[in-house]
Protein backbone atom coordinates (compact mmCIF):
# COMPACT_ATOMS: atom_id res chain seq x y z
CA UNK A 1 0.00 0.00 0.00
CA UNK A 2 1.45 3.57 -0.64
CA UNK A 3 2.86 5.54 1.94
CA UNK A 4 5.21 8.47 2.40
CA UNK A 5 8.69 8.95 2.15
CA UNK A 6 9.12 9.63 6.22
CA UNK A 7 7.77 6.53 6.72
CA UNK A 8 10.34 4.28 4.51
CA UNK A 9 12.20 3.16 7.46
CA UNK A 10 9.34 2.50 9.41
CA UNK A 11 7.84 -0.27 7.02
CA UNK A 12 10.93 -1.60 5.99
CA UNK A 13 13.06 -1.99 8.64
CA UNK A 14 12.82 -5.81 8.84
CA UNK A 15 14.34 -6.11 5.44
CA UNK A 16 16.97 -8.53 5.72
CA UNK A 17 18.60 -8.73 2.46
CA UNK A 18 19.19 -4.92 1.17
CA UNK A 19 21.16 -3.71 -2.09
CA UNK A 20 22.10 -0.49 -2.90
CA UNK A 21 23.02 0.22 -6.70
CA UNK A 22 25.41 2.96 -7.95
CA UNK A 23 27.20 2.53 -10.33
CA UNK A 24 30.04 4.78 -9.42
CA UNK A 25 34.01 4.77 -10.00
CA UNK A 26 36.62 5.17 -7.71
CA UNK A 27 35.57 9.10 -6.30
CA UNK A 28 31.56 8.33 -5.88
CA UNK A 29 32.56 4.88 -4.30
CA UNK A 30 34.38 6.59 -1.43
CA UNK A 31 31.62 8.87 -1.14
CA UNK A 32 28.63 6.24 -0.98
CA UNK A 33 30.41 4.66 1.84
CA UNK A 34 29.37 6.81 4.96
CA UNK A 35 25.43 5.72 3.39
CA UNK A 36 26.18 2.33 3.42
CA UNK A 37 27.20 2.48 7.06
CA UNK A 38 23.74 4.34 7.99
CA UNK A 39 21.86 1.55 6.21
CA UNK A 40 23.98 -1.40 8.17
CA UNK A 41 22.87 0.88 11.54
CA UNK A 42 19.56 1.12 10.86
CA UNK A 43 19.20 -2.38 9.41
CA UNK A 44 21.77 -4.66 11.59
CA UNK A 45 19.84 -7.35 10.72
CA UNK A 46 20.04 -7.32 6.95
CA UNK A 47 22.48 -8.41 4.83
CA UNK A 48 24.03 -5.22 2.95
CA UNK A 49 25.05 -5.65 -1.12
CA UNK A 50 26.07 -2.84 -3.10
CA UNK A 51 26.67 -3.08 -7.06
CA UNK A 52 28.84 -0.23 -9.00
CA UNK A 53 31.72 0.01 -11.20
CA UNK A 54 34.31 -2.62 -11.09
CA UNK A 55 36.96 0.13 -9.69
CA UNK A 56 33.93 1.00 -7.06
CA UNK A 57 33.59 -2.62 -6.08
CA UNK A 58 37.39 -2.75 -5.31
CA UNK A 59 36.77 0.41 -3.10
CA UNK A 60 33.48 -1.06 -1.11
CA UNK A 61 34.77 -4.70 -1.03
CA UNK A 62 37.45 -2.24 1.99
CA UNK A 63 34.09 -1.28 3.66
CA UNK A 64 33.41 -3.69 6.81
CA UNK A 65 29.69 -3.29 6.71
CA UNK A 66 29.01 -4.67 2.97
CA UNK A 67 28.69 -8.22 2.63
CA UNK A 68 28.79 -8.46 -1.43
CA UNK A 69 29.88 -5.98 -3.63
CA UNK A 70 29.18 -6.61 -7.02
CA UNK A 71 30.94 -5.73 -9.68
CA UNK A 72 29.26 -4.07 -12.97
CA UNK A 73 31.71 -3.97 -16.53
CA UNK A 74 31.67 -0.52 -16.82
CA UNK A 75 33.63 1.60 -19.68
CA UNK A 76 33.52 4.72 -21.56
CA UNK A 77 31.99 2.74 -24.16
CA UNK A 78 29.86 0.11 -22.21
CA UNK A 79 26.81 -2.33 -23.93
CA UNK A 80 23.57 -1.23 -22.92
CA UNK A 81 22.36 -2.47 -19.25
CA UNK A 82 20.72 -5.56 -20.41
CA UNK A 83 23.98 -7.04 -22.19
CA UNK A 84 25.03 -8.44 -18.55
CA UNK A 85 22.63 -10.80 -18.21
CA UNK A 86 24.29 -13.20 -16.45
CA UNK A 87 25.00 -10.71 -13.01
CA UNK A 88 21.61 -9.39 -13.81
CA UNK A 89 19.78 -12.56 -13.20
CA UNK A 90 22.42 -13.39 -10.57
CA UNK A 91 21.22 -10.35 -8.73
CA UNK A 92 17.35 -11.23 -9.31
CA UNK A 93 17.81 -14.27 -7.96
CA UNK A 94 18.98 -12.72 -4.66
CA UNK A 95 15.61 -11.73 -3.76
CA UNK A 96 16.22 -8.47 -2.06
CA UNK A 97 13.60 -6.61 0.25
CA UNK A 98 14.34 -2.95 -0.41
CA UNK A 99 17.13 -1.61 -3.37
CA UNK A 100 18.27 2.10 -2.62
CA UNK A 101 19.17 3.96 -5.57
CA UNK A 102 20.99 7.32 -4.97
CA UNK A 103 22.27 8.47 -8.22
CA UNK A 104 19.16 7.95 -10.37
CA UNK A 105 20.97 7.83 -13.37
CA UNK A 106 18.97 5.93 -16.24
CA UNK A 107 21.05 2.77 -16.41
CA UNK A 108 20.97 2.57 -12.79
CA UNK A 109 17.10 3.18 -12.77
CA UNK A 110 16.46 0.25 -15.27
CA UNK A 111 18.92 -2.25 -13.52
CA UNK A 112 17.36 -1.40 -10.27
CA UNK A 113 13.87 -2.00 -11.42
CA UNK A 114 14.78 -5.32 -12.82
CA UNK A 115 16.52 -6.46 -9.32
CA UNK A 116 12.39 -6.64 -8.62
CA UNK A 117 12.96 -5.59 -4.98
CA UNK A 118 9.82 -5.60 -2.27
CA UNK A 119 10.48 -2.17 -1.61
CA UNK A 120 12.73 0.35 -4.05
CA UNK A 121 14.19 4.15 -3.48
CA UNK A 122 16.65 6.62 -5.88
CA UNK A 123 17.08 10.03 -5.04
CA UNK A 124 16.33 12.42 -8.14
CA UNK A 125 19.77 12.80 -9.96
CA UNK A 126 19.34 12.37 -13.48
CA UNK A 127 17.23 13.35 -16.36
CA UNK A 128 13.05 13.67 -15.49
CA UNK A 129 11.19 10.70 -17.51
CA UNK A 130 7.76 10.20 -17.34
CA UNK A 131 8.21 6.09 -16.94
CA UNK A 132 10.54 6.96 -13.78
CA UNK A 133 7.43 6.09 -11.37
CA UNK A 134 6.36 2.90 -12.79
CA UNK A 135 9.93 1.80 -12.66
CA UNK A 136 10.74 3.06 -9.08
CA UNK A 137 7.81 4.06 -6.56
CA UNK A 138 9.47 5.83 -4.24
CA UNK A 139 11.10 9.32 -4.73
CA UNK A 140 13.36 11.77 -2.56
CA UNK A 141 14.03 15.25 -4.41
CA UNK A 142 17.23 16.38 -4.96
CA UNK A 143 19.14 17.06 -1.99
CA UNK A 144 20.74 20.82 -1.51
CA UNK A 145 24.08 20.31 -3.68
CA UNK A 146 25.99 22.71 -1.62
CA UNK A 147 26.24 19.96 0.93
CA UNK A 148 29.06 16.99 0.12
CA UNK A 149 27.92 14.47 -2.24
CA UNK A 150 28.60 11.67 0.99
CA UNK A 151 26.33 13.81 2.95
CA UNK A 152 23.65 14.74 0.22
CA UNK A 153 23.52 10.27 0.18
CA UNK A 154 23.04 10.42 3.89
CA UNK A 155 19.94 13.28 3.48
CA UNK A 156 18.69 10.96 1.50
CA UNK A 157 18.72 8.19 3.82
CA UNK A 158 17.43 11.26 6.32
CA UNK A 159 14.11 11.91 4.37
CA UNK A 160 13.41 8.35 4.47
CA UNK A 161 12.71 8.02 8.01
CA UNK A 162 16.64 6.79 8.95
CA UNK A 163 18.35 8.52 12.04
CA UNK A 164 21.80 9.65 10.70
CA UNK A 165 24.78 9.08 13.29
CA UNK A 166 28.45 10.39 12.38
CA UNK A 167 29.58 10.29 9.59
CA UNK A 168 32.42 7.19 8.67
CA UNK A 169 34.03 5.78 6.17
CA UNK A 170 36.39 2.97 7.90
CA UNK A 171 37.90 1.26 4.89
CA UNK A 172 39.47 -1.33 5.96
CA UNK A 173 42.93 -2.93 4.43
CA UNK A 174 44.09 -6.29 3.87
CA UNK A 175 47.09 -6.91 6.24
CA UNK A 176 49.10 -7.86 2.90
CA UNK A 177 48.24 -4.45 1.52
CA UNK A 178 49.12 -2.61 4.88
CA UNK A 179 52.53 -4.74 4.31
CA UNK A 180 53.10 -3.70 1.11
CA UNK A 181 52.65 -0.01 1.83
CA UNK A 182 55.03 -0.29 4.95
CA UNK A 183 57.70 -1.27 2.63
CA UNK A 184 56.91 1.04 -0.43
CA UNK A 185 56.05 4.42 1.50
CA UNK A 186 59.20 6.30 3.16
CA UNK A 187 58.30 8.72 5.71
CA UNK A 188 56.75 12.37 5.39
CA UNK A 189 55.94 11.09 1.74
CA UNK A 190 53.70 13.12 0.11
CA UNK A 191 51.37 11.56 -3.37
CA UNK A 192 50.76 13.13 -6.40
CA UNK A 193 48.22 11.90 -8.83
CA UNK A 194 49.29 13.75 -11.87
CA UNK A 195 46.60 11.72 -14.28
CA UNK A 196 42.62 11.91 -14.42
CA UNK A 197 39.86 10.48 -16.62
CA UNK A 198 40.78 12.77 -19.09
CA UNK A 199 43.30 15.30 -20.30
CA UNK A 200 41.25 18.07 -19.59
CA UNK A 201 40.98 17.67 -16.25
CA UNK A 202 45.12 17.68 -16.02
CA UNK A 203 47.20 19.96 -14.87
CA UNK A 204 50.59 20.48 -17.08
CA UNK A 205 53.15 17.70 -16.98
CA UNK A 206 55.81 20.38 -16.99
CA UNK A 207 54.26 21.91 -13.90
CA UNK A 208 53.91 18.93 -12.45
CA UNK A 209 57.96 18.82 -12.71
CA UNK A 210 58.53 22.25 -11.41
CA UNK A 211 56.15 21.46 -8.53
CA UNK A 212 58.26 18.02 -7.97
CA UNK A 213 61.52 20.23 -8.14
CA UNK A 214 60.41 22.84 -5.44
CA UNK A 215 58.73 20.31 -2.99
CA UNK A 216 62.50 17.94 -3.25
CA UNK A 217 63.65 21.31 -1.74
CA UNK A 218 62.94 20.13 1.39
CA UNK A 219 65.37 17.43 2.26
CA UNK A 220 63.24 15.46 4.55
CA UNK A 221 60.58 15.42 2.16
CA UNK A 222 59.69 11.75 -0.13
CA UNK A 223 57.43 12.41 -3.60
CA UNK A 224 55.45 9.12 -4.59
CA UNK A 225 53.82 9.40 -8.25
CA UNK A 226 51.36 6.83 -8.87
CA UNK A 227 48.60 6.08 -12.01
CA UNK A 228 46.86 3.00 -13.53
CA UNK A 229 48.16 1.69 -16.33
CA UNK A 230 46.96 3.11 -19.11
CA UNK A 231 49.35 3.94 -22.07
CA UNK A 232 48.72 7.92 -21.30
CA UNK A 233 49.04 7.82 -17.76
CA UNK A 234 52.16 5.54 -18.34
CA UNK A 235 53.43 7.99 -20.77
CA UNK A 236 53.42 10.63 -18.41
CA UNK A 237 54.66 9.23 -15.48
CA UNK A 238 57.43 7.81 -17.55
CA UNK A 239 58.14 11.96 -18.31
CA UNK A 240 58.02 12.66 -15.55
CA UNK A 241 60.57 10.79 -14.27
CA UNK A 242 62.70 11.96 -17.03
CA UNK A 243 62.04 15.69 -16.16
CA UNK A 244 62.58 14.89 -12.67
CA UNK A 245 65.26 12.81 -11.59
CA UNK A 246 66.06 12.74 -7.90
CA UNK A 247 66.24 9.81 -5.92
CA UNK A 248 64.04 11.03 -3.43
CA UNK A 249 60.96 11.01 -6.23
CA UNK A 250 59.85 7.72 -6.73
CA UNK A 251 57.55 7.33 -9.93
CA UNK A 252 55.29 4.04 -9.57
CA UNK A 253 54.31 2.63 -12.71
CA UNK A 254 53.66 -1.01 -12.00
CA UNK A 255 49.84 -1.80 -11.09
CA UNK A 256 49.02 -0.69 -7.82
CA UNK A 257 45.59 -2.03 -6.60
CA UNK A 258 42.95 -0.15 -5.03
CA UNK A 259 43.87 -1.69 -1.43
CA UNK A 260 47.68 -1.26 -2.10
CA UNK A 261 46.78 2.49 -2.92
CA UNK A 262 44.70 2.79 -0.05
CA UNK A 263 47.42 1.69 2.18
CA UNK A 264 49.74 4.09 0.72
CA UNK A 265 47.55 6.98 1.08
CA UNK A 266 47.37 6.47 4.59
CA UNK A 267 50.53 6.89 5.52
CA UNK A 268 51.67 9.76 3.62
CA UNK A 269 51.84 13.05 4.67
CA UNK A 270 49.38 15.13 2.21
CA UNK A 271 48.01 14.39 -1.57
CA UNK A 272 48.45 16.49 -4.65
CA UNK A 273 46.56 15.60 -7.49
CA UNK A 274 43.51 17.14 -10.03
CA UNK A 275 40.16 15.71 -10.39
CA UNK A 276 40.28 12.09 -10.15
CA UNK A 277 38.98 9.53 -7.36
CA UNK A 278 42.37 9.59 -5.72
CA UNK A 279 41.69 12.71 -4.35
CA UNK A 280 38.44 11.46 -2.56
CA UNK A 281 40.50 8.01 -1.51
CA UNK A 282 42.64 10.46 -0.01
CA UNK A 283 40.22 12.48 2.19
CA UNK A 284 38.75 9.18 3.20
CA UNK A 285 41.81 8.30 4.46
CA UNK A 286 41.83 11.56 6.86
CA UNK A 287 45.26 13.03 5.25
CA UNK A 288 45.76 16.48 3.97
CA UNK A 289 44.89 17.01 0.55
CA UNK A 290 45.53 19.87 -1.89
CA UNK A 291 43.52 19.45 -5.15
CA UNK A 292 43.53 21.56 -8.86
CA UNK A 293 40.69 21.94 -10.51
CA UNK A 294 38.87 24.12 -13.89
CA UNK A 295 35.23 25.64 -12.52
CA UNK A 296 32.45 23.88 -13.16
CA UNK A 297 28.82 23.74 -11.78
CA UNK A 298 28.69 21.92 -8.95
CA UNK A 299 32.26 21.64 -7.79
CA UNK A 300 31.22 22.70 -4.49
CA UNK A 301 29.97 19.35 -3.64
CA UNK A 302 33.30 17.55 -4.47
CA UNK A 303 35.28 19.27 -2.45
CA UNK A 304 36.49 17.93 0.70
CA UNK A 305 35.87 20.03 3.36
CA UNK A 306 38.18 21.18 6.61
CA UNK A 307 41.33 23.25 7.26
CA UNK A 308 43.58 20.37 6.13
CA UNK A 309 42.18 20.66 2.39
CA UNK A 310 43.25 23.09 -0.22
CA UNK A 311 41.75 23.06 -3.90
CA UNK A 312 43.14 26.39 -6.57
CA UNK A 313 40.94 26.66 -9.58
CA UNK A 314 40.60 28.29 -12.91
CA UNK A 315 37.52 29.97 -14.54
CA UNK A 316 37.15 27.91 -17.85
CA UNK A 317 35.39 28.61 -20.78
CA UNK A 318 34.79 25.37 -22.20
CA UNK A 319 34.14 23.31 -20.05
CA UNK A 320 29.98 23.40 -20.18
CA UNK A 321 30.60 23.47 -24.05
CA UNK A 322 29.59 20.21 -25.95
CA UNK A 323 32.49 20.25 -28.19
CA UNK A 324 35.35 21.85 -25.83
CA UNK A 325 37.78 23.67 -27.40
CA UNK A 326 40.84 22.65 -25.36
CA UNK A 327 39.89 18.76 -26.56
CA UNK A 328 42.02 18.67 -29.88
CA UNK A 329 45.29 20.08 -27.42
CA UNK A 330 47.41 17.92 -25.30
CA UNK A 331 46.14 20.28 -22.37
CA UNK A 332 43.39 22.48 -20.98
CA UNK A 333 44.46 26.08 -21.19
CA UNK A 334 42.71 27.32 -18.07
CA UNK A 335 44.46 24.76 -15.96
CA UNK A 336 47.96 25.80 -17.13
CA UNK A 337 46.89 29.22 -15.28
CA UNK A 338 47.79 28.08 -11.78
CA UNK A 339 51.42 27.91 -11.42
CA UNK A 340 53.67 25.34 -9.33
CA UNK A 341 54.64 27.90 -6.96
CA UNK A 342 50.89 28.70 -5.55
CA UNK A 343 50.12 24.80 -5.58
CA UNK A 344 53.85 24.19 -3.81
CA UNK A 345 52.66 26.92 -1.31
CA UNK A 346 49.15 25.39 -0.84
CA UNK A 347 50.91 21.92 -0.20
CA UNK A 348 53.73 23.51 2.32
CA UNK A 349 50.79 24.93 4.32
CA UNK A 350 48.45 21.42 4.58
CA UNK A 351 51.43 20.24 5.62
CA UNK A 352 51.44 22.56 8.55
CA UNK A 353 48.74 21.13 9.34
CA UNK A 354 47.88 18.52 12.59
CA UNK A 355 46.46 15.41 11.09
CA UNK A 356 43.13 14.95 11.07
CA UNK A 357 40.54 11.59 11.13
CA UNK A 358 38.27 11.89 8.23
CA UNK A 359 35.06 14.00 7.77
CA UNK A 360 32.76 14.11 10.54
Amino acid sequence: MPFDLASIYTVTRQARRIIVVDLGFLGDSVHLTPALWEIKRSYPQAQLHTLSATVGAQVLSLVPCVDRAWAFPLTPDSPPWWRHWDILTALRRGRYDLAFNFSGSDRSIFITAFLGAKWSVAAVGGRDHFWKTWLIPHWVPRRDRGLPVFEQRRQVLAACGLELGSVQFCLQVPAEACQWAVANTPPKSVHLAINASTHLKEWPLDHWAQLSNLLLRDPDLHLLATGSQRSREQERLARLSQAVNHPRLRVIREEITIPQLTAMLSRCRAHVGGDSGVLHLAMAQGIPTVSIFRQYAGLPEWLPLGPAHRHLSAPCECVNQKDQPCKALDHARCLAQITPGAVAQAVMESLAEPASPPPA
